[in-house]
Formats: structure tokens, sequence, C-alpha cells
């Protein structure tokens, strides 16, 4: 899969000193505890819950934001909402800015991300996308067909997915264009006529004094780095997320006219 690069280059990561490197470790091993600690309980319950529930997961949701909220208290990243998330069956979209997308976008509302193939294999993070019930997916069209089965089965049985159009993660000062591809399964004769789309629009507002990039994550960005350049930040800024009015996929003729309209919403608040 193609990564977004810009024009401006990559932020450089500055030296964190030794008032950073404290700031990092008091954040970083209660994160460390409460996502690690939580993955393991999350576990124990899973192993009662998929039986009883099958694809449907009544509990262990609720321990995945239990996780999200309290990272940003133990962050200090001021976290703020506008407008409802939808109670419709459906999926939800959102722009793509930085690995903190998962906390931001799970702290609020019970969604399940649908992911690129090859962070499963990723150590740690591929670990907690498997036990959150991640959706992995290959952008091959080849594969087009499963991937939309695997989507309707999901939605049918009650899952918000919650996915990035655009493909890529940005700097968080810009959309890209949303690919249509997976707003395919959506018109499934199954679905259609129940179907609601949520756009989200995910804005980050840097540190005081900091470059407006600072939480952006994207390209080959090294995640270590990163990390800790938002473990040590002497200020931390905010997160602001905005659900948008529903879209009912029944009002649209086609994935590309669906795209297109959710594309805007989210466009619209990043921009202003």
């Amino acid at each position: 899969m193609s990564t977004w690069e810009g024009q401006d280059g990559y932020l450089p990561f500055a030296p964190l000193g030794a008032g950073g490197w404290i700031r990092a470790v008091l954040r970083g091993l209660p994160l460390a505890l409460l996502v690690f600690g939580c993955l393991m309980l999350l576990l124990l319950v899973r192993l009662v819950e998929a039986p009883l529930f099958g694809l449907r997961r009544p509990w262990t949701p609720y321990i995945t934001r239990f996780v999200c909220r309290n990272a940003f208290r133990i962050l200090g990243i001021g976290y703020s909402i506008e407008g409802q998330p939808m109670t419709h069956r459906g999926a939800v979209v959102a722009n793509h800015s930085s690995w903190l997308d998962i906390f931001t976008l799970n702290a609020r509302k019970n969604v399940y991300f649908v992911s690129k193939a090859e962070v499963a294999s990723w150590p740690g993070i591929g670990w907690l996308a498997r036990a959150t019930g991640t959706v992995f997916i290959n952008r091959d069209r080849r594969e087009a067909a499963a991937q939309k089965k695997v989507f309707e089965d999901r939605l049918l049985a009650g899952h918000k997915l919650l996915f990035f159009p655009e493909g890529t993660s940005t700097d968080g000062r810009r959309v890209l264009p949303f690919k249509s591809t997976l707003f395919a399964a959506f018109f499934d004769q199954r679905l259609h006529d129940e179907m609601h789309i949520q756009p989200v629009t995910v804005r980050y507002v840097a540190p005081e004094g900091e470059d407006a990039r600072f939480y952006g994550w994207w390209g080959d960005m090294d995640f270590g780095p990163h990390l800790l350049q938002t473990l040590g930040a002497r200020r931390q800024g905010r997160v602001e997320v905005v659900y948008h009015p529903e879209l009912i996929v029944a009002d649209f003729g086609s994935r590309k006219a669906l795209a297109e309209a959710a594309e805007r919403a989210v466009r619209g608040a990043l921009v202003s």
C-alpha cells in the first residue's frame, strides 16, 4: 500500500533531554500497565464471550473504551467531542493522522477498526488490534469479493466498522481523496436499506509553540521516536472529534457518491 509523504518533509525529533526522559517514563510506564494489563483482562473475558456470542462482543469493547479514555488522562492530552455518535447499524469513516487515532476513536464509541493486513504482524500494536476485533484486509482487487463478504458478516453481526478511506495517514493538516472501494459492502441487498455511515473528523491541536504537525505520524516515520516525543512533551495539546450527521446509504446511487459525501463532511470540519 502506498504512503503519503507530503512536500514539507518530516518533523525532526528533538533530543528529549533529562526532563523529557523523566516525563516519558512517568507517562509511559502507567500507559503500558494500562494497555497490557487490560489486554490480559480482555483476553480472559473473551474466553467466555467468544463461545457464548461468537462474532458479537457485548462485553470486551467496554474494556477497550476504558483503556482509551484513560490513555489521554495519562498522556495529558485534552480530549473533546462535537456532535453525537450514531446509534443505527452501519460504519464510521474518518481522516487518518496518527497512531493516536486508535485511542481517539475508541474512547467514545464501540467500534471495530479496519486495518491493512501487515498491521497484524507488528509487535505490540498487532496483538492489540487482533484482540480488539480489528478486521484485517489486503488492498488487492483480487481479494475484494472475499473482503466484502467479511465486511457484510461483521455488519450483520451488529459491529460498527471504522475505516480510513484515505488509505494512509497524513500530517493531520489535510484530507486526501477518499477511496470508494470499501464502501461497496454497504450496497449489498441485505444491508443497503438499513445502513448508515457516520463521517468523523479528527483534529489534533499541537502543544503551544510546537509545529502544527506535532501529533501527525505518516509515511516512513519511525514509531519509537514519535512515541517518545509524545510521551516526553513538556506541554501537551488536545484532540477534537467531530461526529457529523449520518449518511443513509439508501439515499445514494453509488459507492462513489457516498464516498464523496463523506469526504466533504470530514474535510469541511478539518479546514474550519
